[in-house]
């Protein structure tokens, strides 16, 4: 048996990154050579992310082929309102409605794995192949890895694994919260040099010993690196008078995207030259330069009112600095959840008496505050600070649109916005950082696709069916991403047509699965605070 197809996920990958470290300078070797190579012999094109580049709309919609008003993972977490409550909880794999390329290959007779996606936990009840869920603790990888007895080999058979070091350190990031020091950043970078290789290990395992029709594996530390270390990273923030310690970032790293590229490497060397590989990113990323309280400016506005409390209590400060906005629920009618949300919520009233709007006066309301929001400027230059606001039924459409916030705001600069209660609502940042950019990266090698091409834009629902494609099986009738034909051979379309076959399965949700306790939740949603995912 040999691998069909293998698929290598870079979160937060991006053009702009990665076209400087697959050239060489002055006669030096690039940083990334192998990459160089699926540059030269294979086809790449921008990947569209969803309409809100984040991490769990994005590997969802990839890992479905379905957009996100039809999945309906919006954000790392989810809430709920209940008259004058709103109660927040974290995202899993049961929360999405659709079926998974993971399931959609095992339930056809391929052998599929999948290593460190974020929301595959815990894995459906219908998948029969090999699974190591990403984005949950370490506690947590036993119970959800398959098939069950998974764990315990590769714990036996690989020398040195660790799975304190393969899943998320809660503990080593949870001081670093609002800014990290010059010494937590580099040692936050230098973390992610043997958690990576961790993955790595079980993937090239798998290749040598399983070798799964479906190999996919995803390495996160791109995203977070970029998060901390962008401004030793992009291009236009170096000059030649940078700090030695700026120079010893740059270098680490560099190291990091060196040793990544060996990991591609090897990957592709154990896969064999019969593969059709693919890697794509879920987004991309740029640099944020200033910072944007919405909550804030829709306090201002009087959409929003604060939760009153004593002025420089400790209950005060504590709220203040708590990960969600702690608002008057009875006199709010629209605010932000989390700036990773990107988003507006308007709250309506269900029946007589509950808090919010009247249904009938929601579209009134909805306009006259895109008009505030258009209002936001640049008291310099005049320039719109919010240069795109998106109704959720243009950019969210489908089953799932009503967990949708009400609009979707796009920042000048690409960034997350803030939610807390600060002044002022426009503010320059004191150091550039890096943040999300719709502009990811797809990238196909291997026999049957075209080498050295540039193709047109695809989206990321895109990508599973091209997966799917590869593997031989049909692409399902209902799902929206497409097979992107011009990155492969005349040739080889010939010989293997794109099928259109039945429809998906509903999500077989496993409702008996253990969570994680309130402890562990908490610790997730702190090192989300520190990605600057939430507040």
């Amino acid at each position: 048996m040999t691998t069909r197809t293998l698929f290598i996920g870079l979160d937060g990958a991006t053009f702009s990154i990665l076209d400087e470290l697959t050239k060489g300078d002055d006669g030096r070797q690039p940083v990334m050579p192998f990459l160089a190579e699926i540059y030269k012999n294979g086809a790449r094109c921008i990947l569209q992310s969803t309409p809100n580049p984040l991490t769990p709309p994005a590997w969802v919609s990839l890992m479905t082929g379905r957009t996100v008003g039809n999945h309906g993972i919006y954000d790392f977490i989810r809430a709920e309102e209940h008259g004058d409550d709103v109660f927040f909880t974290l995202y899993d794999s049961r929360d999405s409605n659709c079926e998974s390329i993971w399931s959609i290959a095992t339930r056809q007779g391929k052998k599929a794995a999948a290593l460190n996606f974020p929301f595959t936990a815990p894995p459906a009840k219908d998948f029969t192949g090999f699974m190591v869920p990403g984005f949950i603790p370490w506690r947590h990888l036993r119970r959800n890895t398959s098939p069950k007895d998974f764990y315990d080999r590769i714990k036996a058979d690989l020398p040195d694994f660790d799975p304190k070091k393969l899943a998320w350190d809660f503990e080593q990031e949870k001081e670093a919260v609002n800014k990290l020091t010059d010494e937590d950043r580099e040692n936050w970078v230098r973390y992610h040099l043997p958690r990576e290789k961790q993955w790595f290990r079980i993937a090239d395992y798998l290749l040598r010993e399983e070798a799964p029709d479906l190999m996919a594996v995803m390495f996160d530390g791109v995203d977070k690196l970029q998060h901390q270390a962008w401004l030793f990273l992009a291009s236009e923030l170096q000059n030649d008078e940078t700090s030695e310690y700026h120079q010893r970032m740059r270098k680490l790293c560099l190291d990091y995207f060196r040793q990544l590229d060996g990991f591609l490497e090897s990957l592709v060397n154990s896969a064999g030259k019969q593969t059709q590989v693919f890697l794509a990113s879920d987004h991309g990323f740029t640099t944020t330069y200033e910072v944007v309280r919405i909550n804030t400016y829709l306090h201002e506005k009087g959409y929003l009112h604060w939760k009153e409390g004593v002025v420089d209590s400790e209950e005060t400060k504590r709220r203040d600095a708590s990960m969600f906005a702690n608002l008057d629920w009875k006199r709010t009618v629209a605010y932000c959840r989390t700036p990773s949300s990107n988003g507006i919520t308007i709250r309506v009233a269900g029946s007589e008496g509950e808090t919010g709007i009247k249904p009938e006066d929601y579209e009134s309301l909805r306009e006259k505050i895109i008009r505030d929001l258009e209002e936001l400027r640049d008291p310099e230059t005049g320039e719109r600070v919010i240069t795109e606001i998106h109704k959720r039924e243009d950019v969210f459409p489908g089953r799932a649109m009503k967990d949708a916030p009400d609009l979707l705001l796009v920042l000048r600069d690409f960034g997350f916005v803030s939610i807390k209660n600060k002044q002022p609502v426009v503010l320059a940042r004191d150091e550039v950082a890096g943040t999300h950019h719709p502009d990811g990266v797809f990238f196909a090698y291997g026999p049957g696709i075209k080498p050295d091409t540039r193709t047109k834009k695809c989206n990321i629902i895109d990508v599973g069916a091209t997966l799917l494609y590869s593997l031989g099986l049909k692409v399902p009738g209902d799902m929206e991403g497409q097979v992107p034909k011009d990155m492969f051979t005349e040739q080889y379309l010939k010989e293997n047509p794109v099928v259109v076959g039945d429809v998906t399965q509903s999500n077989i949700k496993d409702n008996d699965s253990e969570s994680m306790d309130d402890d562990e939740k908490n610790k997730l949603m702190a090192q989300l605070q520190m990605l600057g995912y939430m507040e």
